[in-house]
């Protein structure tokens, strides 16, 4: 989490800002500041993660308790491992006759590993991509439509990958947490919700 991550605001069930976390602070703060009494929340736009915003004092003072990304060089300087590379030393608990198979592998564990992750990380893209989708449709529906009409058959059908229904089961929800609920549900379905439901 950054001052540059992408995240959405509603006050109440109304979307109130989009876009850059720094940005969105501005014209949550700005809305807070206007005596709107909606309670306010926020969410990192593609995974639905709740974001919490300290809205006391001034805009610089809410600005300047946003999330820093940690610093990187720093991370990579500690213990072993190839620093210059990006490779971080950790430690890896394998079975002996793991370890035996490791030791007549050309290059030795380490490379070995690491083709390995490369191999399975390419194999499971587009199950980890939908799962990691799906996870965020779910995170933000709970929170901003778990009192909703059909929310519990609208649940069903997100993970039945049932669309149409998906799509029919939401029309009655606010406009906002509808078209939020739908954007985030076609990345599963390659679009089609989003357009429907919106």
């Amino acid at each position: 989490m950054s001052p540059t991550t992408p995240c959405i605001a509603f006050a109440g069930s109304r979307r109130i800002a989009m876009g850059p976390l720094a940005t969105l602070a501005r014209a949550v703060k700005a809305h807070s500041d206007g005596g709107d009494t909606a309670p306010i929340l926020v969410f990192e736009a593609a995974t639905s993660a709740r974001v919490e915003l300290d809205l006391r004092g001034s805009l610089d003072e809410v600005l300047a308790r946003l999330p820093q990304p940690a610093p990187v060089e720093a991370a990579r300087k500690n213990g072993p491992g190839r620093p210059k590379l990006g490779v971080v030393s950790r430690e890896v608990t394998l079975l002996p006759r793991h370890w035996d198979w490791l030791a007549t592998q050309p290059g030795g564990a380490s490379v070995t590993l690491r083709k390995l992750v490369e191999e399975a990380k390419r194999a499971s893209q587009d199950k980890d991509r939908a799962r990691r989708a799906l996870d965020a449709v779910h995170r933000f529906m709970t929170v901003m439509a778990g009192d909703l009409p059909n929310y519990e058959e609208a649940t069903r059908a997100l993970f039945a990958q049932d669309a149409d229904r998906f799509t029919a089961l939401i029309q009655p929800w606010p406009d906002d947490i509808r078209a939020h609920t739908a954007a985030l549900a076609a990345t599963l379905t390659g679009g089609d919700t989003a357009t429907q439901a919106a």
